[in-house]
């Protein structure tokens, strides 16, 4: 019974000391032990299997009974020790959270005192603070008053000062004084409301404009528009009132254009449309006139005006503009007095001049921009991308290949051009018209100069020679070129772009296609004996080696024009407008030399190959099934390999600066002969076994 019940108490233990797991990680992170005692999954079978693992070992029970017990009465002792003290914990936590309570009510009574306190001090500092911010509004505002009053009393003594010195004509002492009344008068805007301060700025307004005025009427006075320069020469009076840089630009505008008008008003007299100086064979003495008034004017006046005025150059450009008007004027009056030789020598002269103001002035009063700088070309033996101001001797030796002599770099950008020379375009079709004639009379001079010398003569040197006639024609066409630009680069540069093309077709036809070899059709049959004489030499090739070295000599021409006439089109679209540069295009002139290429590459093949024509046929014509032995190299064979030996090597020689075109011949003449070959060799049956290893000894 006492085993019952003894298990049931045991039992009802551990019902009430099972915890949840949370409880129980919660102890053993605090109270961390080793002992299987203190295992929430304690077995108590494994443990005594623990202690008493063998039979041997139930002899030291009474000693493990005593331990277990020994531990139980500890365990015991603890528990009773902490159930005592826990005895009189409520008490003594009621007693600790009254005397919390007691301190907190003290600490707020604290925090309240000081609060107050704090409330106190802020508003002693904002009445100290008060007085203090009067004070400093105080004192600013005195500040400003003293200052305003002092720029008051500078304003108001300034603009009597200036009345009084504008009456005085003290036109240096003014331009110092005006500047300090205008700065003043800055400070004042925000006070323009008060009557005397806006009585003031308007007596300053006033006496600007009572300046300005005055400073016109000296300058009329000084200078009379229908009168002569006054004899003594520009007065100090002036040149003081031209320091005055805060005047109304209208007044400097104003006097620079009755300055310059009254300068150039001599030229219009001496110049105008009924004088015999003022047509174009005499336009050298326009611009000798206004070097001698430059000159004079630097020497006379070149001090009164200020150097930021830029009144020499605002001289010459006023009188480039009124020789331009002029110059339009009267052309259009004796337009068919104009000649080509005039033009150009008018054109020559005025591009100089304007050549001589961009080296003495740097172009700031001009209202319309500089041309873009052009980019250098790459070097080549073309004449269109050789200096365009070297001379014309020096274009010829760049052309035979003087690629090495180092090129000029290209002047800077003028930006004077055209601002009198733009009034000869309308003309220039006078010079196109010129051209066009030169032109025609250069080819009909190139025809009847090949007809007079004849073709090419043969040359053992390689390379195949190339018609000096067309040096001449582009070299004419880069100083037709050049010209035509510096005159003008918009539509005369297109009908000279017309005139181009018209003469590269004429020169493609007339010079060049129109002296090719004519090829004539013949039929006949050849037999072993003539295929053993032409071995001989009776034979020789239609085409004669004066007739082969032409057609070489006109390939490589046409590879020149083609080559050339391509670059002549880049440079015409650099000279051109931008706007015009669509419009120049010489795709056309340049298919037409590559038909002349290709015909000529044709003639050279037909050559051939009717060469080798009546040795083909004599080939298919034999009784080949009657040959009873192999021989030597057949007579067809030899006849082919002759006229191949007396053709190719003069037409590689010839061609030897062209080898792409070369090697198209071989190309074609193989792609001909071939096919053809083979065709014959059909023809052969029957043929026998003795005439099969005939036809194939080569």
């Amino acid at each position: 019974m006492m085993e019952e019940e003894e298990l049931e108490f045991v039992e009802e233990l551990e019902a009430v000391l099972q915890l949840t797991p949370d409880v129980q990680l919660a102890i053993e992170q605090v109270f961390p032990s080793q002992d299987p005692l203190d295992r929430a999954d304690f077995n108590a079978v494994e443990y005594i299997n623990t202690l008493f693992p063998t039979e041997q070992s139930l002899a030291n029970i009474d000693e493990v009974v005593n331990k277990i017990r020994l531990k139980i009465r500890r365990l015991d002792d603890n528990i009773r020790t902490v159930v005592r003290g826990q005895t009189n914990v409520g008490q003594d936590g009621r007693q600790a959270l009254e005397e919390a309570q007691k301190a907190i009510q003290q600490l707020f009574g604290k925090i309240k005192d000081i609060k107050d306190k704090a409330e106190k001090s802020e508003q002693m500092v904002k009445e100290i603070t008060r007085d203090i911010k009067q004070l400093d509004h105080a004192k600013r505002h005195l500040t400003t008053s003293i200052t305003t009053l002092n720029h008051l009393h500078m304003l108001a003594g300034g603009v009597d000062s200036l009345e009084a010195m504008t009456r005085r004509r003290q036109y240096g002492e003014v331009a110092n004084l005006l500047q300090g009344v205008m700065n003043v008068l800055e400070h004042f805007h925000r006070y323009m409301g008060i009557p005397q301060i806006r009585q003031l700025s308007e007596r300053v307004k006033a006496a600007q404009t009572e300046l300005g005025q005055q400073i016109l009427a000296d300058f009329e006075e000084a200078f009379p528009s229908q009168g002569t320069k006054r004899p003594g020469g520009p007065s100090n009076v002036l040149r003081d009132a031209c320091l005055i840089n805060i005047l109304d630009p209208r007044i400097k505008q104003e006097i620079i254009k009755k300055f310059i008008k009254q300068h150039l008003s001599e030229y219009l007299v001496l110049f105008q449309e009924n004088q015999d100086v003022a047509w174009l064979d005499k336009i050298d003495r326009r611009y000798a006139w206004i070097k001698r008034q430059l000159v004079d004017y630097e020497e006379k006046y070149g001090r009164m005006f200020p150097r930021e005025w830029y009144m020499a150059e605002r001289i010459a450009v006023e009188f480039c503009h009124i020789t331009r008007t002029e110059l339009a004027k009267i052309m259009r009056t004796r337009a068919k007095e104009i000649e080509v030789k005039l033009l150009l020598f008018a054109i020559q002269r005025t591009t100089n001049f304007e050549g001589f103001l961009a080296k003495r002035f740097s172009g700031c009063t001009l209202t319309d921009g500089t041309l873009k700088k052009p980019e250098s070309p790459p070097a080549s033996t073309n004449p269109f991308l050789e200096d365009e101001a070297a001379p014309e001797m020096e274009e010829l030796a760049m052309e035979k290949g003087d690629s090495e002599q180092p090129k000029k770099p290209k002047a800077p950008d003028n930006p004077f051009h055209g601002i009198v020379s733009k009034c000869f375009e309308p003309h220039l079709y006078v010079y196109i018209e010129s051209q066009d004639k030169n032109l025609g009379e250069l080819i009909d001079r190139f025809v009847a100069d090949f007809k007079a010398q004849g073709p090419p003569k043969p040359s053992m040197d390689e390379g195949g020679a190339v018609l000096p006639s067309c040096a001449d024609l582009f070299v004419y066409y880069k100083k037709c070129m050049v010209q035509c630009s510096q005159l003008s680069t918009g539509e005369p540069m297109i009908a000279l772009t017309t005139i181009f093309q018209k003469y590269l077709q004429e020169y493609a036809w007339k010079i060049l296609s129109g002296n090719l070899p004519k090829t004539t059709s013949s039929s006949g049959g050849l037999t072993i004996s003539s295929l053993l004489k032409e071995k001989e030499g009776s034979e020789v090739a239609k085409f004669t080696l004066e007739e082969l070295c032409l057609i070489c000599s006109i390939l490589s021409t046409a590879e020149y024009c083609l080559a050339t006439t391509q670059q002549l089109e880049e440079k015409l679209k650099e000279k051109v407008d931008v706007s015009l540069i669509e419009r120049i295009n010489l795709s056309g002139e340049m298919d037409t030399f590559s038909t002349v290429i290709s015909s000529s590459i044709q003639l050279l093949v037909q050559d051939l190959d009717a060469a080798c024509d009546p040795a083909l046929t004599a080939m298919s014509k034999m009784q080949w099934q009657n040959v009873e032995h192999v021989g030597d190299q057949s007579p067809y064979v030899t006849s082919v390999i002759l006229h191949i030996k007396q053709n190719v090597p003069i037409i590689r020689d010839n061609l030897a600066s062209t080898r792409k075109y070369f090697t198209q011949f071989c190309i074609k003449f193989a792609n001909s002969f071939i096919p053809k070959f083979i065709t014959h060799l059909f023809k052969c049956k029957p043929i026998s076994m003795v005439g099969a290893e005939q036809v194939r000894n080569w």
